[in-house]
C-alpha cells in the first residue's frame, strides 16, 4: 500500500479522499453538509482542476521533450480531471439535478398559490427537464418561476409582459423575516443586475419553522416589515423584473436555513413546496397553466 501511495503522491491521495467525501456528503449525507459539497465539487474544484491539469500537461511536455518518464505527472493530470469533470455539470452539458427526493428532504409543505389569476409555470417540478435552472442546485432543488400571459416575447419593456405589477399574497402563515425593495427593475433580456435576487420577502413558517423566498420583486413595492405577522392571502407586494432575472416573473422556493444567515444563497437545503387550491397537479411542471381555486 505504501508503495501505491508513493508512486500516486501523497497529495493525490489527499486530494482523492477529500473528492470521496464530498460526492459522499451529497449521496450519502445530504443536508447542509450535502449543499456545501455539491458547490465545492461544482462552483470551486472545477476551476482548481483545470490550472493543475494545464501545469502538469506544461510539464509533461517539458519531460517528454528531454526523454524523461513523468509517470507521476499523469497520475497527477488524471486526479486534475476527476476535479474538473464536475464542470460539465456546472454548464448542463451533462444536466444533473441535485440528488435528493421528495421522501428525504423533509420537511415537505403545502401552501397557498401566491398569486389570483390564472399564472404559467416557467420552470417547476422534480426533474431536471422541467426545472433546468432551479433542480440543480441544491437549494433551489424544488423551485417555480412563475409567469403570465404574454410572456417570452422579446420585449424589453416590463409593463408588456402580463405578470407585471401583479400583487403577490403570503402563501402561509407566518412572520416577516427579511424583505428588500430597493433595487431597481431591469431591462428585460439584459444582465444589468445588483444581486441574485433582486427584490424579496422571506417568511418563516409558522408550522415548520423552514423558510420561503419570494424573489424578483418590484422596486418599491414591499408593504409588509420585518417581525410582521402574515397570514394566507396577506399582500406581500408585486411582481418585478429585479435581480438576476430575464423577464418579470416570480420565484419562489421552500428551505430550511434562514436565506438572510447563509454565506451565499447555493449553500442552503431546498426542501419540497407544493400548492393546494390549485387546477392540476399539487407540485406543477414547466408550461403547466394554474387556475387558483377561489373560495
Amino acid at each position: 500500500m505504501k508503495a501505491v501511495i508513493q508512486k500516486i503522491g501523497y497529495i493525490n491521495c489527499i486530494v482523492i479522499g477529500f473528492l470521496l467525501f464530498l460526492w459522499i456528503g451529497v449521496f450519502l449525507i445530504g443536508g447542509i453538509v450535502g449543499a456545501y459539497s455539491w458547490t465545492l465539487l461544482k462552483l470551486i474544484l472545477p476551476f482548481i482542476g483545470a490550472i493543475g491539469l494545464l501545469i502538469n500537461v506544461v510539464i509533461f511536455i517539458i519531460l517528454l521533450s528531454r526523454k524523461r518518464k513523468g509517470v507521476k505527472v499523469v497520475f497527477n493530470a488524471m486526479v486534475n480531471l476527476l476535479m474538473f469533470f464536475p464542470i460539465l455539470m456546472t454548464m448542463n452539458i451533462i444536466p444533473f439535478a441535485y440528488p435528493n427526493t421528495v421522501e428525504q428532504a423533509q420537511p415537505a409543505v403545502t401552501v397557498n398559490f401566491p398569486l389570483k389569476e390564472q399564472t404559467v409555470i416557467g420552470w417547476g417540478g422534480q426533474y431536471v427537464k422541467d426545472n433546468l435552472p432551479h433542480a440543480i442546485w441544491s437549494s433551489e432543488r424544488w423551485a417555480y418561476d412563475l409567469v403570465m400571459e404574454p410572456f417570452n416575447m422579446n420585449s424589453d419593456n416590463n409593463e408588456d409582459y402580463g405578470i407585471w405589477n401583479k400583487e403577490v399574497h403570503s402563501p402561509v402563515s407566518g412572520v416577516i423575516s427579511a424583505t428588500y425593495d430597493g433595487e431597481g427593475d431591469i431591462t428585460p433580456g439584459s444582465e444589468d443586475f445588483h444581486s441574485l435576487e433582486g427584490n424579496y420577502v422571506y417568511i418563516e413558517l409558522e408550522e415548520t419553522g423552514t423558510y420561503l423566498l419570494l424573489n424578483h420583486l418590484k422596486k418599491d413595492s414591499v408593504v409588509v416589515k420585518v417581525g410582521d405577522k402574515v397570514k394566507p392571502g396577506d399582500l406581500l407586494g408585486r411582481v418585478g423584473n429585479s435581480g438576476s432575472s430575464s423577464e418579470p416573473h416570480l420565484h419562489i422556493h421552500h428551505q430550511r436555513q434562514n436565506p438572510s444567515k447563509t454565506i451565499h444563497p447555493v449553500l442552503a437545503e431546498g426542501l419540497p413546496l407544493f400548492f393546494e387550491e390549485i387546477s392540476g397537479s399539487s407540485m406543477p411542471v414547466k408550461g403547466d397553466i394554474i387556475a387558483p381555486k377561489t373560495k
